[in-house]
């Protein structure tokens, strides 16, 4: 049996995530109620994941989720019963619109302001599109 035949043999055993696995994923929301206010445990690691500031992502969760809410250490209280779909709905177009490349889908790129306008550049493949400020 030659390297190409074994190869060959070798992929064909291994399973189908093992071929497809992407580098970067959009992490799911941990959380649970706590009376009228949901908590989200894994506030951190998202941010972490996405790269970016604390304060833009809570900014841009409370507007679109339409509540208040507080940070305490690592974890987010929003002051309202939200299911992990509704928000997780939130943390998926926040990558989209503020993580990931809008030219190569690649999340590494970095939020710049110029001339009073804000930026995702992209280190990937050096393209540079406008964003909108979260109000």
């Amino acid at each position: 049996m030659n390297y190409e035949e074994m190869l060959k043999k070798g992929r064909e055993q291994l399973p189908d995530s093992a071929l497809h696995h992407e580098r970067f994923e959009i992490p799911k929301v941990r959380g649970h109620l706590q009376g009228n206010k949901t908590v989200i445990s894994n506030f951190n690691e998202i941010v972490d994941a996405f790269s970016r500031e604390p304060e833009h992502f809570l900014k841009y969760l409370l507007k679109e989720l339409a509540t208040r809410g507080e940070l305490q250490k690592t974890q987010l209280i929003l002051n309202r019963k939200l299911t992990s779909t509704q928000i997780n709905e939130k943390v998926e177009s926040y990558a989209k619109e503020f993580v990931l490349c809008k030219e190569c889908k690649k999340p590494d790129t970095k939020i710049i302001k110029k001339d009073g306008i804000l930026f995702i550049q992209c280190a990937a493949c050096g393209s540079r599109h406008p964003i909108r400020k979260i109000l």
